[in-house]
């Protein structure tokens, strides 16, 4: 499988780190496309190239949660798996992250690729049903699909 991640980090070390995680994951054939911050990240995040979105909490001009909730209220590309990958930890923040804001995964730093791996596996058979719906509906039935 081949996946487009766009990793959202305002530290390039931090970015390569969870980049390099996510190759010995080896769930898939990763291609990358980086971004400092949440700003630099809606400037190069094109839905028809990204099939996956990783982004950290706090980075400046415009933090990971203020992304992902502009991502979500286009409900044209809210289909997009987005997993925050940040040092914030307190049950308030994953629930902001995930309930009210819409990320569909959340990863501590530091994290393990164990850690990764699990999460990026719940988030593939996430994308693999919703693909199987899709595919399942009354036109594409009706075409042959």
């Amino acid at each position: 499988m081949e996946l487009r991640a766009l990793v959202v980090d305002d530290s390039r070390v931090m970015r390569n780190m969870v980049m390099e995680s996510l190759k010995r994951t080896k769930l898939a054939d990763f291609t990358f496309t980086e971004a400092t911050d949440g700003a630099d990240a809606l400037d190069k995040f094109n839905p028809d190239l990204i099939d996956i979105i990783f982004v950290d909490w706090n980075m400046p001009n415009m933090n990971g949660i203020d992304f992902v909730r502009t991502i979500r209220e286009n409900k044209k590309i809210d289909h997009i798996p987005i997993c925050m990958v940040t040092s914030e930890k307190t049950p308030d923040k994953i629930r902001e992250a995930l309930e009210r804001a819409g990320a569909n995964a959340y990863i501590s730093k530091p994290f393990t690729v164990d850690a990764l791996q699990r999460k990026l596996s719940e988030l593939l058979q996430g994308m693999e049903e919703k693909k199987t719906k899709k595919s399942s509906g009354f036109f594409s039935r009706l075409a042959g699909n």
